[in-house]
């Protein structure tokens, strides 16, 4: 089996069973967020970019908002087109963060995800400026997994650094203030929650496979990394469970 694509919209093209299940959802608190800071209703339109399986899609679509689901991966945007189907206000897009296909204009918030640290360059912003209405606001959300502020994530981060195959090149945690700053068109404000995942072995090893960067099966090391984790995972489980634990941020501007 080939390692993974370097091109951002292939590479998760043979992790979506895992991406679905074990990837995490988003703290609830988002949405009352977005209603405190900026305004958000339901008569809001959506775009959310880079929106995967459409995780982050849901929590919008559960409030009433019309979502454009704008992703480049087949696999990944065929998963949502099935999970999310039964939501009338879901839309989905083949397309790019670059050349959303989106109308002038057209959106009152656009939502990035897990995603923006692939399409952060200045077609992008350039993008969003034309899709978005006057006055309308722009979220970058992701999942921290905080690194060491357990024994049982200090190890896992370093099984990531042993055995992933370009992980300290394309992790979110590189898109810093500077990066931000320069992307969003004046100040910007962060907020930060705390959310928590906990794992069976099984869960834990579906989670480490749904990251690009985790050899697959039939990869080289892919074995030796199994063992690996069934070794971190012996040591550190409790009542036959591991906790990742995350800081959620979400930056907020336009």
């Amino acid at each position: 089996m080939p390692a993974p694509s370097s091109a951002p919209e292939q590479r998760f093209s043979d992790r979506v069973e895992n991406y679905v299940r074990y990837r995490p959802s988003y703290p609830q608190e988002i949405i009352p967020l977005l209603q405190r800071e900026s305004g958000l209703i339901p008569q809001h339109v959506i775009a959310d970019v880079g929106s995967g399986t459409g995780i982050s899609a849901e929590l919008f679509l559960r409030v009433g908002n019309a979502v454009y689901a704008v992703e480049p991966n087949r696999e990944m945007r065929e998963a949502a087109e099935r999970l999310l189907a039964h939501f009338p206000n879901f839309h989905s897009v083949s397309a790019s963060a670059q050349a959303t296909t989106l109308p002038d204009h057209s959106v009152d918030f656009i939502v990035a995800a897990q995603a923006f640290h692939w399409f952060n360059t200045p077609e992008t912003r350039a993008e969003f400026t034309r899709i978005l209405k006057p006055g309308g606001h722009i979220a970058l959300i992701w999942n921290e997994r905080k690194l060491d502020a357990t024994p049982f994530l200090h190890d896992f981060e370093q099984l990531l650094l042993t055995f992933g195959t370009d992980y300290a090149q394309i992790r979110h945690e590189n898109i810093d203030t500077a990066a931000l700053a320069a992307f969003f068109r004046g100040d910007y404000v962060t907020h930060t929650f705390a959310y928590e995942q906990h794992f069976d072995f099984e869960g834990l090893k579906g989670r480490l496979l749904s990251s690009s960067y985790a050899p697959a099966a039939g990869q080289p090391r892919h074995d030796e990394m199994i063992a690996e984790l069934r070794r971190i995972f012996d040591a550190h489980q409790m009542s036959g469970q591991v906790c990742f634990e995350y800081d959620t941020r979400v930056h907020l501007g336009r």
